[in-house]
C-alpha cells in the first residue's frame, strides 16, 4: 500500500538543521507534524525526534494550573516576560483534552499574550490534544524536546482547566505550579485534594487592590492545608506565596522558590530520578497508544464492533462478553 506524503513536506535533516538553529518557523511546522495522524508524518516525526533528543533535555519545565478565571493567561504572560527580562528562552505550551470540541480554546490564551507573543525570545504553542491523556502527553513531550532542540531552557506547560490533564502534565514537569484566587467563598473548594498534594507551589494571583488582606489570609490557610499531607518524595516542602500580574508584584519571588527547588533536587539526585521515571512512563504511553491505533484501526474490529454494539445495546449480550469476544477475534489475527 503506497503511504500517502504531502507535497512540499521537508527532509528530516532540514528539519533538524532548523531546528538546532532555532528556527521559530521550522519549528512550528516540526511540532504540525508530530502532530499529524499520517503515517509518512508518523514516520518523520520519529526520525526528526531521535535525531535532536542529544541536544534536548536542558530545561526546567514548569506545568501551571488553576480553577477557571484565575488568569492563567495573565500570570505566564508576566512570568514569562520576566524571564524573558533575565535572558532566558521561554516555550510555552497549552494543553487542552477537549480542545478537539471546542477547536480554539487554547488559541485564545495565544490571543491574549499580545506582548509575550511579539517577544522574540518567547514561543507560544497550543499542543495538541489526541485523543486520550496519553495522546497529550505524548504529543506535548515531543513538542518539548523539540523546543528544548531549539534552544528554549525554560518550558512552562498550561492546562487550560482544573481535571485529569493535570496528571499529565504533572507526569512531564520538573515543578507544578497551582494558581489560586482568594475572595471566592471557602478557599479550599473547588480544588481537589489530588492537585494539591501535586502542587509544588500554590501563587494566590490577583493579590492586589482590596483583594491584598484576603490574599494573605488565602496564603495561610493553603500553607496550613498543605501541611496535612505527606511529604513529597523530592523533599522539597511545598510554598505558597502570592503575585499580581497586573501589578507585577511577586513574580520574582515564584522565580526564586523555583530556582530553590531545582537546586535542592539536582543536589539529591530526584531531578534525575524524576526524569528517568517521566522517560519510562512516557515509553509505556507510547505502547498504548499503537495498541489502541493498532486494535481499533483492524477492519474486521470495526465491522465486529459495529454489529455489537447493537447486541449490547439490545442485551443480546452483556458489555463484558461482547468486549471478550472483540479482543478474542483480534487474537486470532494477530
Amino acid at each position: 500500500m503506497k503511504v500517502y506524503k504531502p507535497k512540499n513536506r521537508l527532509t528530516a535533516q532540514e528539519y533538524i538543521d532548523g531546528i538546532l538553529q532555532g528556527s521559530r518557523v521550522i519549528l512550528s511546522r516540526a511540532i504540525t507534524l508530530i502532530e499529524s495522524n499520517l503515517e509518512s508524518d508518523k514516520i518523520l516525526a520519529k526520525e526528526i525526534i531521535q535525531a535532536i533528543l542529544p541536544h534536548s533535555g536542558k530545561s526546567i519545565r514548569i506545568g501551571i494550573t488553576g480553577v477557571p478565571g484565575v488568569g492563567k493567561s495573565t500570570f505566564i504572560e508576566a512570568f514569562g516576560k520576566y524571564l524573558t527580562s533575565l535572558n532566558y528562552k521561554v516555550a510555552i505550551l497549552s494543553i487542552d483534552p477537549s480542545s478537539q470540541r471546542s477547536k480554539g480554546s487554547i488559541l485564545g490564551d495565544k490571543t491574549r499574550m499580545e506582548e509575550l507573543i511579539h517577544n522574540e525570545n518567547a514561543y507560544i504553542r497550543p499542543s495538541a490534544s489526541g485523543d486520550t491523556l496519553g495522546g497529550v502527553a505524548n504529543k506535548t513531550g515531543e513538542s518539548m524536546l523539540l523546543c528544548e532542540a531549539s534552544g528554549y531552557n525554560i518550558i512552562l506547560v498550561e492546562t487550560v482547566g482544573v481535571g485529569q490533564s493535570e496528571t499529565a502534565v504533572h507526569g512531564m514537569t520538573d515543578f507544578f505550579l497551582l494558581l489560586m484566587l482568594a475572595g471566592a467563598g471557602d478557599e479550599l473548594q473547588g480544588i481537589k485534594k489530588g492537585i494539591m498534594e501535586m502542587a509544588d507551589m500554590v501563587v494566590i494571583n490577583k493579590a492586589d487592590g482590596d483583594n491584598i488582606k484576603k490574599s494573605e489570609m488565602a496564603r495561610l490557610q493553603y500553607q496550613n492545608a498543605l501541611h496535612i499531607f505527606p511529604q513529597a518524595d523530592s523533599g522539597w516542602t511545598p510554598v505558597v506565596t502570592k503575585a499580581s500580574s497586573i501589578k507585577n508584584t511577586g513574580i520574582d519571588t515564584v522565580w526564586e522558590h523555583i530556582l530553590k527547588y531545582k537546586t535542592l533536587v539536582e543536589t539529591n539526585g530526584y531531578f534525575d530520578e524524576n526524569r528517568n521515571h517521566q522517560k519510562i512512563k512516557w515509553m509505556y504511553n507510547n505502547i498504548n497508544e499503537e495498541l489502541k491505533h493498532l486494535f481499533y484501526g483492524a477492519p474486521h474490529i470495526k465491522s465486529k464492533l459495529s454489529t455489537l454494539e447493537s447486541e449490547v445495546i439490545t442485551s443480546k449480550v452483556s458489555p463484558v462478553k461482547a468486549a471478550q469476544q472483540i479482543i478474542d477475534s483480534f487474537k486470532k489475527n494477530i
